[in-house]
């Protein structure tokens, strides 16, 4: 396992790990959080090993801007000025996927997760690799983690981590979903009346 820490030469060493199949822990704006190459499915397939996680429960993808998220998801126009609002931000948006490759390395069936986080290291991280997983670095179920070396101390079995420090994060992001109406499927730090003052 590889410790480095968020700067150039931190971040070049994390990228060659995504480009290499390997999986990275590094901080976003809300926990540290756990990524790999969406389109390499044997990394997928190492998170959801190492994660104990159900795999119908498929994993958010975070991306560098909206444009890159626009290249692999749908957005309506109402997603599309939620999107603006708060990206980068605390809000995930379930949008239609048309990136076949992506939806057979991540086996999903119809929508993708995705956001934009607020966080330097993170888009330091983003800005190399366009798109990277970006689920909690911890066993399903359990507590997720703000400071590196609990992280670290707590949960094993990824190849490089980037410390950026204590996160101070107030909460999760918000998630929002749109079918016939726009819905909020878990409220986290941005309400559901800001998303809604966003029209």
């Amino acid at each position: 396992m590889l410790n480095v820490v968020c700067n150039a030469q931190g971040i070049e060493l994390a990228v060659k790990t995504f480009q290499n199949g390997g999986l990275v822990v590094f901080p976003t704006d809300t926990v540290y959080g756990i990524g790999c190459d969406p389109y390499n499915s044997d990394a997928v397939n190492a998170i959801y090993k190492i994660k104990k996680r159900d795999k119908k429960k498929i994993f958010p993808v975070l991306g560098y801007s909206k444009d890159e998220i626009a290249k692999i998801a749908i957005f309506d126009e109402k997603l599309d000025r939620v999107a603006e609002k708060f990206w980068p931000g605390q809000v995930t948006l379930l949008l239609k996927i048309k990136e076949m490759t992506l939806k057979k390395s991540m086996k999903i069936e119809d929508k993708i997760a995705v956001r934009v986080p607020n966080n330097k290291c993170a888009l330091s991280l983003l800005k190399e690799c366009k798109l990277i997983v970006g689920t909690s670095a911890n066993i399903s179920g359990m507590q997720s983690f703000k400071d590196p070396n609990e992280c670290r101390s707590k949960f094993t079995g990824y190849d490089t981590f980037v410390d950026g420090g204590i996160i101070s994060s107030i909460g999760e992001s918000t998630i929002v979903e749109m079918d016939d109406k726009l819905k909020i499927l878990r409220e986290g730090t941005i309400s559901e009346k800001e998303i809604l003052n966003v029209f």
